[in-house]
């Protein structure tokens, strides 16, 4: 017990001192520093899985409770065909079609309900009743009205995303200056010249915040909503049945391809926020 303990502490020390190293480089040039700044996770991300690895071998912790990650990564390399199966079931039907879906309607409404101000005494109090439904509640009504394919799944998805698309959009719209909104209207413009030359632009970091936002919700949302009724595929399916077979690797392989499936769709929306709101404060170098 002694000696796992005492590499454990050497391993954060190393650790510790490492990633300090390297977080505090900088480079004279941009893409450089581009680099760095991606090392610095990628280089701490090494070590938790080491750190993991060593832990779960030296104090020889069950498979069953927490397996290491190299065993995960075995069950991967060798389930392959039905991650991809799992992905395929999930994440490329029901979350991108429940996400398009309910981003776009959560927009279109935040358009009409800034256009028809008595609109936002009506809808956004049922959409704060909305957002309150738990998944659990609603997946099982889902699947009963729209079946056990991935149909259902994107119905619980366009109720997740709905709502945090509506509520930024609708704070971003009015977030542009009143000196800027005087300035347009001085200049004679109509509505919908103010809003796609000033507010829709002063708006975009609050829908990018509700895109990042919903990119996370919607994998929550299919993934819970499978264990309410699927076909036999789904990552939410696979979760279920191999935790009650003990197959615990799996699951965390799934966790697995879910986590990354999540992590590149976020990092995607934020390179794409960047590009569009480059004007932006947030991402000025001191």
């Amino acid at each position: 017990m002694i000696k796992p303990l005492l590499f454990l502490l050497f391993l954060i020390v190393v650790s510790w001192f490492s990633v300090k190293w390297l977080a505090s480089l900088r480079s004279s040039s941009r893409q450089g520093q581009r680099l760095l700044d991606i090392a610095v996770p990628t280089l701490f991300g090494i070590w938790m899985l080491v750190f993991w690895e060593a832990t779960v071998r030296g104090f020889e912790i069950p498979a069953v409770l927490l397996p290491a990650p190299s065993m995960i990564w075995e069950r991967i390399s060798n389930s392959v065909p039905i991650l991809w199966a799992d992905f395929r079931q999930t994440y490329l039907k029901a979350v991108i079609a429940g996400y398009v879906m309910g981003c776009g309607a959560g927009f279109i409404t935040a358009i009409l309900v800034d256009r028809i101000p008595f609109l936002r005494q009506g809808l956004l109090p049922i959409g704060n009743l909305v957002a309150a439904l738990p998944i659990v509640g609603v997946a099982p009504i889902m699947v009963m009205w729209f079946g056990f394919d991935w149909q259902s799944k994107a119905a619980v998805v366009i109720i997740m995303t709905f709502f945090p698309m509506l509520v930024n959009t609708v704070a971003g719209l009015a977030a542009a200056g009143s000196m800027e909104r005087d300035m347009m209207r001085t200049y004679g413009s109509s509505y919908w010249q103010s809003l796609f030359k000033l507010r829709l632009p002063a708006a975009m970091p609050f829908i990018f915040n509700a895109l990042k936002i919903n990119s996370t919700l919607a994998l929550i949302g299919a993934i819970v909503a499978e264990f309410f009724g699927t076909p036999v595929v789904g990552m939410g399916f696979r979760i279920s049945a191999e935790i009650g077979r003990m197959n615990v690797d799996m699951v965390w392989a799934e966790i697995f391809v879910a986590a990354l499936a999540g992590s590149i769709s976020y990092g995607l929306l934020a390179l794409l926020e960047r590009r569009v709101t480059f004007w932006h404060s947030s991402y000025r170098r001191g």
